[in-house]
């Protein structure tokens, strides 16, 4: 399977950059996996609505020219499903034995994704009601998935 992640904006912290490579290299045994970058948007503090969203609608052209017209996309995002890390095993399992050959994550920026790459989501998960970086949203992102894995070829790890 190949596992696609488009995230805005870029990691700039050592210790994330480590870590993503760890997950990066962990998961090379089980997938095909892809990091893509986007640029992004400057940010001003205290700016009205629809500033934010003229924001993340460019973001969201930017990710939406990455997207492959058959994958199988999966927007992060705060108000989509919660998984436990065996729900989201299952569902990557699941996946595959349907044929998905290709699963793509969106990570948004500081003010999340626009309503147009939220609309191309196949799905939508939640990783937790708080809100966490988006840089550091990447590094968690790739240890669930490594842990799906893991979960999957019945290896230890999960706990």
């Amino acid at each position: 399977m190949k596992i696609t992640v488009i995230a805005v904006g870029k990691i700039k912290e050592k210790y994330l950059c480590e870590g993503i490579g760890e997950y990066a290299k962990r998961l090379s045994r089980y997938c095909k996996l892809e990091i893509l970058q986007i640029a992004d948007e400057k940010t001003p503090d205290k700016t009205s609505n629809a500033v934010n969203e003229q924001i993340k609608n460019r973001e969201g052209e930017r990710i939406a020219k990455l997207i492959g017209a058959d994958d199988y996309v999966c927007a992060l995002d705060i108000h989509g499903k919660a998984l436990d890390s065996l729900e989201f095993s299952k569902k990557i399992e699941i996946l595959g034995m349907q044929g998905i050959s290709h699963i793509t994550f969106l990570i948004g920026g500081s003010l999340g994704l626009s309503q147009q790459v939220l609309a191309r989501a196949d799905e939508r998960i939640s990783f937790s009601r708080l809100t966490f970086p988006h840089q550091l949203m990447r590094m968690i992102l790739l240890e669930q998935i490594y842990r799906c894995y893991r979960i999957i070829h019945k290896e230890p790890y999960h706990k």
